[in-house]
């Protein structure tokens, strides 16, 4: 009897995730898994695409987000990623998480990522059954924020390390929450109150890892001058508590520093030898986070993404309103806090070298809250492919594509995703390689990308271009396979 699919995608040009060699073919699917690869011209779907050449890839796992709340809110919300062919997400980073952390008043970095009415998931369990009953738009990975985690065990005295009973009560909650799926612990130890957490206090909260092997995952101390030792720190937490590690959105920060990712991927190389070890990075030269979180420098361009007292300085340059408001940049600064800020402080030729390394994986790390946000809250995967992969020639469309589907299905522990094999889940994307491209900017940062056509999360379409979202919730909880 001939195959019968729901599903089949015709005269694809696959790229199946692993890195391998395109090829054409056919893709079978039936409910929420692919069934069939190759020629299946003796097969019959109810629902046939003719891709003509077209590329067909898996659909793109984002290895770093903050989109924890958004997640919780429904498709349209989850627009700028599946514009983009995310379907997958990995929440919980920079130390910040929902779970388990019922929060009153959140500090700073915290409502960056999530309004302070959501802090309201006392376990991992809570925020699981939260998305289970009302599934998400893509498949969600967690993580536990050891920023969380403190602020529950200590409460408001938070500018100290913390005691041993303190870190056994963070300790024991992830712990708690390894065990109800979760996937590991991120800290952001670069943010206060984190900062204030010496290496050991970290180490005695990540034993929990030891025993379910969950992922250590960092927004690391330093990203500037410091970036060696934070590495070396990194390396520290993850062996003593035997856990395979995940730098967060690597960089080199700060214009003294340009340049140094030389040294930084030469020590990652030599520790990942000996150590599970990867990294994730976004495909631009301006980091994003709270307008706090460094000192303003005149040969630094910040950008304001959201500011609570002064909301419509959203997307003016910092130096411009200090100017218009006769202040120095530190005042116009505390003025505008609690706020956001785009901070164009990397180099180039850093980016492009961090992102052709085999370690790296690429991760948006947008800030899905913010009114004008930087644009790889958009771009980021379109943008890759596009201008880094096709016009500049920095990888192949294999590699790139590796980079964001079997690479982090491996390191996450995802199983039976990032690849187009029978089997597998069918979270597939269909794009144009020759027009794919990001259109978020600066200027205009909420612009769905060009040349990605359709893309499906288990089985069902959800994103269409120049539809956009269908309305399907079609994501599950993703839990780590160690």
């Amino acid at each position: 009897m001939a195959l019968r699919c729901d599903l089949i995608i015709r005269d694809a040009t696959i790229l199946d995730g692993t890195g391998a060699a395109r090829f054409t073919g056919d893709v079978g699917v039936s409910g929420d898994r692919v069934v069939a690869v190759g020629d299946l011209g003796a097969a019959s779907g109810d629902r046939e695409v003719l891709a003509a050449g077209r590329v067909l890839a898996p659909g793109f796992i984002d290895a770093h987000t903050h989109d924890d709340q958004v997640v919780l809110q429904g498709a349209e919300c989850m627009l700028c990623k599946l514009s983009q062919g995310v379907t997958t997400v990995v929440v919980g980073n920079c130390g910040i998480s929902l779970a388990p952390a019922r929060l009153q008043d959140p500090p700073a970095p915290l409502g960056q990522v999530c309004a302070p009415d959501w802090w309201r998931f006392g376990s991992f369990a809570e925020y699981r059954d939260r998305l289970e009953r009302q599934p998400p738009a893509v498949n969600t990975m967690a993580l536990i924020g050891h920023m969380s985690l403190r602020l529950e065990a200590m409460g408001g005295e938070v500018d100290r390390p913390a005691t041993e009973r303190e870190a056994e009560r963070m300790r024991m909650r992830l712990e708690e929450a390894l065990a109800e799926g979760a996937a590991g612990l991120s800290t952001g130890l670069f943010y206060a109150p984190s900062s204030h957490a010496p290496t050991d206090e970290v180490i005695a909260v990540a034993e929990a890892l030891r025993a379910r092997r969950g992922l250590y995952v960092t927004h690391m101390r330093n990203e500037a001058e410091g970036v060696l030792d934070s590495i070396e720190e990194t390396l520290r937490i993850g062996e003593a508590v035997g856990a395979p590690i995940v730098i967060s959105h690597h960089k080199c920060a700060m214009p003294e520093n340009h340049g140094r990712s030389r040294e930084t991927l030469a020590l990652i190389e030599r520790k990942a030898a000996a150590h599970p070890l990867a990294f994730d990075v976004y495909p631009y030269t301006a980091a994003s986070t709270s307008l706090s979180a460094r000192k303003p420098r005149p040969d630094v361009p910040v950008q304001i993404t959201h500011s609570r007292p002064h909301p419509e300085m959203a997307g003016r340059m910092l130096a411009d309103v200090a100017a218009e408001w006769g202040v120095s940049l530190q005042e116009a600064v505390d003025r505008l806090l609690p706020a956001g800020g785009i901070f164009h402080n990397m180099a180039e030729e850093d980016v492009q070298r961090i992102m052709a390394h085999p370690l790296s994986m690429i991760g948006s790390d947008g800030g899905p809250l913010a009114k004008q946000p930087h644009p790889r809250l958009w771009g980021t995967f379109p943008r890759v492919l596009g201008h880094y992969a096709r016009d500049l020639g920095l990888m192949s469309l294999e590699v790139a594509v590796h980079k964001m589907t079997g690479r982090p299905a491996a390191v996450f522990g995802i199983p039976d995703r990032g690849v187009i094999r029978p089997g597998a889940f069918a979270d597939l994307v269909l794009f144009d390689a020759a027009t794919v491209r990001d259109r978020a900017t600066f200027e205009d940062p909420k612009r769905p990308a060009d040349g990605i056509v359709e893309t499906w999360v288990n089985g069902r379409s959800s994103y269409v271009h120049g539809r956009g979202v269908t309305g399907a919730c079609a994501g599950r909880v993703v839990e780590r396979a160690a």
